[in-house]
């Protein structure tokens, strides 16, 4: 692909599923980029064991979205792969994508980003690990959300005297051998890790702070994504129809000794699971509530009730954080970072966010179209709404989550899968025409020698 001297030269920060996509759409483009990735390889929290240390996968994970919905459009996944992938095929997907399509050279692996600054003139400076400093006209930050623990907030009192982990730190079950296991958490990893416990532990306990729907991977007999999942039905009534599917598949959370919800279906992040609720009828798997206190060598929770435990896995989730930039500058002070469609930043015109979004579906396709967007923003085929509208748009959609959502630093960036695609659809059009208009002129002045 020939590299044009009068676009702007970007720098891309991560090549994990949704850093490639933003690549991909610059080299198709004919941008000057370079694509920084820490690892020795593509994937990022899809590598098993990544040799950068960021990936939260362990041993036994399979993907909880179908592969058709997790697929990029122009690159499907095999059609020998299951309905639902190990992590290792999705890693080897990913890789296979960046050789398809021709950008492996333009990453630069085993390379990190220490600091991105943006300069007096908006031009970026990135000093790399290496301690070599490049200069950017533009910046694309896509450095994951599921790689820095965050622990329950604040401690639980007392000491506990067995061994303690973070989900993203387990690997497998061996560790549980024998032993009575306690997960704290009602995410899709604290249902893996809880079934993976209950196969080898003497005793498994599963505690929340609070009760979710767990909805199985298939119904009605196709994958649980791809069940009535059209925009054009308002949210309200296809939460009525995924509630009452649920309660005559399922019934009610509380008649497996789990919590009530506390909220509406589709009003928390979704758990899927197609195994715990097999696993808690069996006896295996043992519903707590919240821990109140930690007694050395046991626990005791809210109930009253008091058990012994030798190990406890947090599933409490991730920190959004940005450790190039400086914390004062930009950062996501409990996971929240107002974005115009959670990729542009409203008074930066040079600096975009991709797969920074927690999507009610898989994230892949969402950060694919986000990268073709900011390629075209940047081509100046794509211009923005003007600043008061694009902040409006951000309080709106804001505002449109926090009430639908329950409070909590989990639901900060949520969106619907096919709402978000199809919201965006049309504000490409509108942005197509508004930059028409305007003569297509660049929004980044291209500043920074092709060269450089």
């Amino acid at each position: 692909m020939k590299v044009s001297s009068t676009l702007p030269k970007v720098c891309v920060i991560g090549a994990g599923c949704s850093g490639i996509t933003a690549a991909k759409a610059l080299h198709e483009q004919g941008f000057d980029f370079d694509c920084f990735e820490k690892s020795d390889r593509i994937g990022g929290n899809w590598v098993f064991r990544n040799k950068n240390g960021m990936s939260s996968a362990y041993q036994r994970l399979f993907i909880n979205t179908s592969r058709e919905r997790m697929a990029y459009s122009d690159f499907p996944m095999p059609d020998d792969y299951p309905v639902f992938p190990h992590h290792s095929q999705i890693a080897t997907y990913f890789d296979n994508y960046v050789s398809h399509f021709g950008f492996r050279d333009r990453i630069r692996f085993e390379t990190g980003v220490e600091h991105a600054e943006r300069l007096a003139n908006g031009t970026w400076e990135v000093r790399l690990d290496s301690g070599e400093v490049r200069t950017y006209d533009a910046l694309v930050v896509a450095n994951g959300h599921h790689w820095n623990p965050r622990w329950p907030e604040p401690a639980f009192p007392g000491e506990f005297h067995g061994e303690a982990i973070h989900a993203h730190y387990y690997i497998d079950n061996e560790m549980f051998r024998g032993k009575n296991v306690l997960v704290l958490g009602m995410g899709n990893s604290a249902m893996d890790i809880a079934v993976e416990a209950s196969e080898v532990a003497k005793k498994t306990f599963l505690a929340a702070r609070r009760g979710a729907y767990i909805v199985p991977k298939f119904l009605f007999g196709q994958p649980l994504d791809q069940v009535v999942t059209t925009p054009l039905i308002p949210w309200a009534i296809r939460q009525k129809m995924f509630q009452a599917t649920l309660r005559l598949m399922i019934g009610k959370m509380e008649n497996y000794g789990l919590q009530k919800p506390d909220h509406g279906f589709g009003e928390a992040h979704p758990t899927i699971s197609g195994r715990i609720l097999d696993r808690i009828t069996h006896g295996v798997v043992t519903p707590k509530p919240n821990i109140a206190e930690l007694l050395g060598s046991q626990v005791r929770f809210t109930d009253g009730s008091i058990e012994d435990v030798d190990v406890i896995v947090y599933c409490t989730g991730y920190k959004v954080t940005f450790p190039f930039f400086d914390e004062n500058f930009i950062s996501a002070p409990d996971n929240d970072l107002p974005l115009f469609r959670r990729v542009f930043k409203p008074d930066m015109n040079n600096v975009f966010f991709i797969g920074l979004l927690q999507p009610l579906g898989a994230i892949m396709p969402l950060s694919e179209a986000q990268g073709k967007w900011v390629a075209s923003y940047l081509k100046g085929e794509y211009a923005l709404p003007a600043p008061p509208d694009v902040l409006a748009d951000i309080d709106a959609e804001r505002d449109r989550m926090f009430k639908r959502y329950v409070k909590s630093k989990r639901h900060t960036m949520q969106v619907d899968f096919d709402d978000y695609l199809y919201d965006l659809k049309k504000e490409l059009k509108r942005g197509q025409a508004r930059a028409r208009s305007g003569g297509n002129r660049l929004p980044v002045e291209p500043l920074v020698s092709t060269k450089s």
